[in-house]
């Protein structure tokens, strides 16, 4: 797959997930054959003024790449020179526009999903965008602001004609949330009508939903957010089914290293007593199943201190044993694990980035 300039391993892409997909994720994730990483969302306003914690988010490393930085705001010069600001100091190989974000204090901004009720002012936003870098531009959208005001194609369309060189469609709307089910439908329809790169995006749980949203969609890509929560082998196991080889579903050795690993590519990151406390949300994902979990992760949430976090973590992993990790429902690898998801406590921190001015 290649989305302007930028070419990629695989068309598997990790969705941008505020306060999840920092580099220790990334990292992980591409361990197992994501093909490309979205950053969290951060604020255009605050990498325009040069903010330090805002800057900080986009933190990148050896083997992170390709990655591409989303941004969100309503103000197309602040737009463009976040943009162009990722772009001089190489904090990206992309950037991408975030319209489709339809939490309150992103929608308050007139940014994000908001964008999707003003077609002219995405105009400007990506023609604004594309004259202020040479890297590749994407966008990021839903199917619209309401059921009543569905107009994906339109604002890829626009999009398209100022210069992006992808496209990326979450099909449900702002009112939705991320409640409901997608409209794979509304990606088929941007589709068909672009000639630049769709990104498929929505409900895509498992190898068997990846490979659905590809045949009944055409997209190019597939991007998977929930689904890799606690689960980054989810991209293992969707490329071995695109090849038609068996799914190798992690052993319980396997998913104790790796748990292990991520808590100190955490720590690393962050310091120990914040790597610790961002990790513990992945501690839960990664256990979420297993024999015993419930109480394990009820101790686990009031655990200080990286070597005590490793302590508890060895223990409850020898009273399940070795093997293939027992889980309370198994994991329908070939159709939707309904996984359930509370954006509010899944996406803790979101970069306010100063207070953009629309």
């Amino acid at each position: 797959m290649k989305i302007g300039s930028l070419h990629l391993p695989n068309n598997l892409i990790l969705a941008p997930l505020a306060g999840i997909s920092d580099l220790p994720f990334r990292t992980i994730v591409r361990r197992f054959g994501c093909g490309l990483c979205y950053s969290e969302m951060v604020s255009a306003d605050g990498i325009a003024r040069g903010q330090k914690k805002t800057l900080d988010i986009l933190r990148s490393g050896p083997g992170d790449r390709p990655l591409i930085a989303q941004i969100f705001g309503s103000n197309p010069g602040v737009l463009a020179d976040a943009a162009q600001i990722i772009e001089s100091r190489s904090l990206a190989d992309a950037v991408d526009i975030n319209m489709g974000c339809p939490v309150k204090p992103v929608i308050r901004r007139g940014a994000g999903a908001a964008l999707m009720r003003e077609p002219d002012r995405v105009r400007l936003i990506v023609r604004e965008a594309r004259r202020s870098i040479r890297i590749p531009l994407t966008v990021k959208i839903r199917s619209g602001w309401s059921p009543k005001e569905k107009n994906a194609l339109e604002i890829a369309r626009i999009a398209e004609g100022e210069g992006a060189d992808a496209v990326a469609v979450h099909p449900r709307t702002a009112v939705q949330g991320f409640g409901g089910r997608s409209d794979w439908s509304v990606i088929a329809g941007v589709k068909a009508a672009l000639k630049i790169p769709v990104i498929g995006n929505g409900d895509v749980e498992s190898p068997g939903d990846a490979s659905a949203l590809l045949g009944q969609t055409g997209c190019d890509g597939v991007m998977i957010g929930r689904a890799a929560l606690g689960n980054p082998w989810i991209f293992r196991n969707t490329l071995r089914f695109f090849a038609g080889e068996g799914i190798e579903l992690a052993t319980l050795d396997e998913k104790r290293c790796i748990i292990a690993e991520h808590l100190e590519l955490s720590v690393g990151r962050y310091g120990e007593v914040t790597g610790v406390k961002s990790f513990r949300k992945h501690l839960f994902w990664y256990t979420r199943g297993l024999r015993g979990s419930a109480v394990f992760r009820k101790d686990a949430g009031t655990i200080t201190g990286k070597g005590n976090v490793l302590g508890a973590l060895s223990a409850y992993f020898e009273t399940l044993g070795r093997g293939v990790p027992e889980e309370k429902k198994p994991l329908d690898f070939l159709g939707n694990m309904n996984i359930s998801f509370n954006q509010s406590k899944a996406f803790p921190r979101l970069d306010p980035g100063g207070t953009e001015e629309r």
